[in-house]
């Protein structure tokens, strides 16, 4: 079996995770919060979950639904010699993922792996950093390294658009896929500002391609220049993209709500329309 590419450096993902130790940011607490509000919305019961993130220790123990209390087994997302954590367990009612698919090199392997510890009837939930984010940041940089070293080189991460997220769940396997996106502008005071924030999250480039050695004064300088040339607010501070992808399915099931067979409409859509 052809082995997927290594887009990402996972172990020096984990390396700066472990790193940043336990402190909450306002990316992990924006998608809890959704998490929190997307679970109390379902009239399900799950006895047996599962929630996976790059720190465990901000995951919470915890969720309510509309009917229960759901109660977490917390595992981390990072650290591993490969895309999922070790999971023995098959018969999972919920999974769900945080920041952690932006990061996996095999998108369509990690999801279909994931069904396959759902019972039936499970739900997998997953939030993903993906769409326009950071692509301020990816064309200052563009434009540094085209003006400073006569080329572009890898420094943002690709990302997953939510145009593709459907059909990614469909291609795993799992039944009522649904895809949206929950998008914010970020401002920040300078373009190094958002550099050292990255930083301080453990964020920054996590690209296996990754230049190596610290980037020079000039070519942060001239990311800086380009960066508020494109994206500054009137106010002088520039502003960030940054987008949420949220996917769901369920493992099929019997008593899920399943389409109709080709040629068993009972009515002619000509009738609805009419002949003119």
């Amino acid at each position: 079996m052809t082995q997927p590419p290594q887009i990402f450096d996972t172990v020096l993902i984990a390396r700066r995770q472990a790193k940043r130790g336990p402190a909450i940011d306002f990316v992990t607490d924006l998608v809890l919060a959704d998490l929190h509000e997307r679970l109390a919305t379902l009239i399900r019961d799950f006895p047996k979950a599962l929630i996976i993130g790059p720190n465990p220790e901000l995951l919470p123990e915890t969720a309510q639904t509309a009917s229960s209390t759901v109660a977490f087994e917390r595992l981390a997302a990072f650290g591993h010699n490969d895309d999922l954590p070790p999971i023995a367990a098959t018969d999972y009612n919920l999974i769900v993922s945080l920041l952690h698919l932006q990061a996996v090199n095999d998108v369509p392997g990690y999801l279909a792996r994931l069904r396959a510890r759902l019972a039936p009837d499970g739900l997998l939930l997953v939030a993903t950093l993906g769409g326009n984010t950071l692509s301020e940041l990816r064309e200052a940089f563009l434009s540094a390294d085209s003006l400073i070293l006569g080329g572009a080189a890898p420094r943002v991460a690709p990302m997953i658009q939510v145009r593709d997220a459907g059909a990614l769940l469909q291609r795993a396997g799992l039944a009522l896929p649904v895809a949206d996106v929950d998008s914010h502008a970020v401002r920040y005071s300078t373009p190094f500002a958002l550099m050292a924030e990255l930083k301080t999250l453990g964020a920054a480039n996590p690209l296996m391609d990754r230049p190596r050695g610290l980037a020079t004064p000039s070519l942060l300088a001239a990311a800086a220049n380009a960066y508020a040339a494109q994206d500054a607010d009137p106010d002088g501070r520039v502003r960030a993209t940054l987008d949420i992808i949220w996917l769901s399915g369920w493992a099929p099931h019997e008593s899920q709500q399943q389409p109709l067979k080709p040629g068993s409409a009972k009515i002619s859509l000509r009738d609805v329309l009419g002949n003119g």
